[in-house]
């Protein structure tokens, strides 16, 4: 196999076999995993479950309950107490009979929560007790491997401690990701953390793809870029919308992607190296509601879902701040008021509950028409107001989006939902709405 066919063939690899492989180079038959998202973790049960001894889920995001319910018993589930998404997560934890649920007390715990700083003892001293009761009843042998960082089959990985396996997946958006808990987990195992371009969050926002990048340019386009001007793209994160737009304006326009992330930073480094596109991007540290940024700097800045993390006219005003007069400040925001699309004829009650909109918002985001609003009140003139959805045919990020909606039904309602997309074949999707504007800021 030679040129672009072997490179098809590397990238279309699954996750579990990266991960496979990865496992028998470090001379490990059975690990104990701690994980987010199921595209980290499902693959391993559904094709390779002996090599699991136990799964630790922590705040996670998404749940396969036909996948885990043979596992139940050696399971673990964190959560926190809060946010929109945790009615269908404990709708999921009552299809497990036997498994091990923690729940954090008065804990929001979206996405982009950073568990392991804000609840180290409390998710530690949980974790251990869980391992501990595992390796009673299905021990996974000690390994000893020396300390350090390597590169497997496209995944990274940094091994530290001593003793059982434990493969720790990134966790979401969370800026600190496993790094508060390491000390105590490697004093009683070795422990694997895992990164890359296919994992996590990372892979998560990577397969948004043509539905969400065709929101993006609609936006991009109303802001007209010229040649040489400069652009900041706030809460860039692994940078999949700044690498797009430096491809997409062929390279002419200087981008600095800034984010709080330091995890997601340097993994959109990587990436950006890896496509040659490193001297035109420049990743930057930075807090949205305080950007280190004199005023004027930028011809256009944008900021794109991340306004629901944070408070967001905060947000808006230092966008306008570092923006010159006359330039051009673009957003998009996730839209809790518009109701997603699913195009299956179903009944009108389960249609109805399958696209109601769901996700977190903190407390002063922006996850609603109020952007339009909100952009006015922040001294933009012109405001463009340009509500859209992105829409989902095929592909992984279809799949993650039909397993979210199923998560959230009855087991009769999952089938009925099951059998109404094997029946419409290739005219299923799924459309996902957003709120997006461009304001031009006063000369």
């Amino acid at each position: 196999m030679h040129g672009r066919n072997a490179v098809v063939a590397q990238e279309a690899r699954p996750v579990e076999e990266r991960v496979v492989e990865l496992l028998r180079g470090l001379g490990i038959e059975k690990v104990h995993v701690a994980a987010y998202l199921p595209g980290d973790w499902s693959g391993l049960l559904e094709r390779h479950p002996s090599t699991v001894a136990s799964l630790t889920l922590i705040c996670p995001r998404g749940m396969k309950t036909d996948v885990l319910r043979p596992h139940a018993r050696r399971l673990l589930i964190v959560s926190g107490d809060g946010g929109n998404v945790v009615g269908d997560l404990m709708r999921a934890v009552d299809g497990l009979p036997g498994a091990t649920v923690k729940m954090l007390r008065d804990y929001f715990s979206p996405m982009w929560a950073d568990v392991m700083a804000d609840r180290t003892g409390e998710v530690g001293s949980t974790m251990l007790e869980f391992l501990a009761s595992r390796e009673n009843e299905s021990p996974a042998s000690s390994v000893q491997l020396p300390e350090g960082e390597g590169e497997e089959g496209g995944i990274s990985y940094t091994v530290r401690g001593s003793g059982p396996p434990l493969l720790l997946f990134p966790l979401g958006l969370a800026a600190s990701q496993w790094d508060p808990l390491l000390p105590a987990l490697a004093e009683r195992y070795t422990t694997i953390t895992l990164g890359g371009a296919y994992l996590g969050m990372v892979a998560f926002l990577e397969t948004r793809g043509p539905g969400y990048l065709r929101v993006v340019r609609n936006v991009v386009d109303e802001v007209a870029l010229r040649p040489g001007q400069t652009v900041l793209e706030v809460g860039c994160g692994a940078g999949t919308v700044a690498r797009w737009l430096a491809r997409y304006t062929g390279q002419r326009n200087p981008i600095v992607g800034a984010d709080i992330n330091a995890y997601l930073l340097g993994e959109a480094a990587k990436l950006a190296a890896s496509e040659g596109l490193d001297g035109v991007i420049d990743w930057q540290s930075a807090d949205g509601e305080e950007l280190p940024f004199a005023d004027g700097r930028f011809d256009a800045a944008m900021a794109f879902t991340v306004m629901e993390e944070g408070d967001a006219d905060a947000m808006l005003a230092q966008l306008v701040r570092v923006t010159r007069p006359g330039g051009k400040v673009a957003a998009i925001v996730r839209s809790l008021d518009m109701p997603w699309w699913v195009n299956l004829p179903l009944r009108p009650d389960l249609k109805h509950k399958a696209q109601t909109g769901y996700g977190d918002v903190v407390r002063g985001g922006c996850a609603d028409a109020g952007l339009y609003e909100r952009m006015e009140r922040a001294g933009l003139e012109d405001v463009v107001m340009l509500p859209q959805y992105a829409t989902y045919a095929s592909g992984e990020r279809l799949q993650q989006q039909q397993e979210r909606m199923a998560s959230r039904l009855t087991p009769e309602e999952a089938e009925e939902w099951r059998q109404a997309i094997a029946a419409a074949g290739n005219q299923f999707f799924i459309s996902q709405p957003f709120h997006s504007a461009v304001g031009t800021k006063r000369s």
